[in-house]
């Protein structure tokens, strides 16, 4: 059984995509985008500066073109038996699996990001990476400390990326070096994403996503927040809500897919990143990236 996985923020490089233009059908949606957007931001992928494509409204909506322009031109060679996408990427899972159309997709990434930039201005916050420790001390000692620092991305065994207020980070980078973590990493990122800092932009995304039609998806979807299989559009739709607060269970996800009978997993969209995380949790399965022949 094949699931196609969709990456999120961090995977972008100038030139994504650039390939992908040469098929007429891509050039379309790149073009059809470029318009909804309201700037040509298949400029800034083919040929901008790092800086350029690091701002949030650019980074967000570019690997979600990204991504599911690519699966929209694989055409008949797209066939998922199950599918899912790491934060940003579950809207790129949601499109290719049509259950969202690419315009409201393209148009509820580009709220999301905005909604992001915002929730992070109004509060510095950050991110850190904790490598080398079992999930439960991490979640353990982010529990006991008396500020805002949650577990947020359950990437693969043994790195957990915690998400809080600058205080509660620091505070919760420390105990978790005492805890024996091999590395606590702050990460430059713009904000605390996946936890309760995110509120204000879940609630601005949440009349949006609330407005917009979903189908049921060719093939079940499995959603971040509790690494469960969806095919129900109204459950999907709560679940997308909560993603921005609630923590991205990657470990989980990938554990439950194989344990469906995923086979193979096929990485659509920028880099390899996923591919990495797949093979922590498993390493005999089957890695690849989706390209167009």
């Amino acid at each position: 059984m094949r699931a196609y996985i969709f990456p999120g923020q961090g995977a972008q490089f100038v030139g994504m995509g650039k390939d992908l233009y040469e098929n007429p059908k891509a050039a379309a949606l790149f073009e059809k985008a470029n318009e909804i957007i309201g700037f040509r931001i298949s400029d800034i992928m083919f040929g901008g500066t790092d800086e350029e494509l690091k701002q949030t409204n650019v980074t967000q909506p570019a690997i979600f073109l990204h991504s599911v322009i690519l699966a929209k031109v694989l055409g008949d060679d797209f066939k998922p038996d199950m599918v899912a996408g790491h934060s940003l990427g579950e809207f790129s899972a949601l499109v290719a699996a049509n259950a969202l159309s690419f315009e409201d997709g393209l148009k509820l990434v580009i709220a999301r990001a905005n909604a992001m930039q915002k929730a992070c201005e109004a509060q510095p916050s950050t991110m850190a990476a904790i490598l080398g420790l079992a999930d439960e001390v991490v979640e353990q000692v982010c529990a006991e400390i008396d500020a805002v620092v949650v577990p947020a991305n359950y990437n693969c065994p043994g790195q957990l990326v915690i998400s809080g207020s600058i205080e509660g980070i620091d505070l919760a980078c420390a105990k978790l070096t005492e805890a024996g973590a091999k590395r606590a990493l702050k990460l430059n990122v713009g904000g605390a994403f996946h936890s309760p800092l995110m509120e204000p932009a879940k609630i601005e995304l949440q009349a949006a996503i609330e407005a917009v039609d979903i189908a049921a998806p060719i093939c079940p979807v499995y959603q971040n927040v509790d690494a469960k299989p969806y095919t129900d559009p109204a459950e999907i739709k709560i679940n997308l809500i909560k993603q921005l607060t609630g923590a991205v269970r990657w470990t989980q996800t990938v554990s439950n897919m194989l344990a469906d009978g995923a086979t193979e997993f096929v990485e659509v969209g920028p880099g390899n990143v996923l591919q990495g995380l797949v093979k922590k949790v498993s390493r005999e399965v089957q890695t690849s990236s989706a390209a167009i022949a």
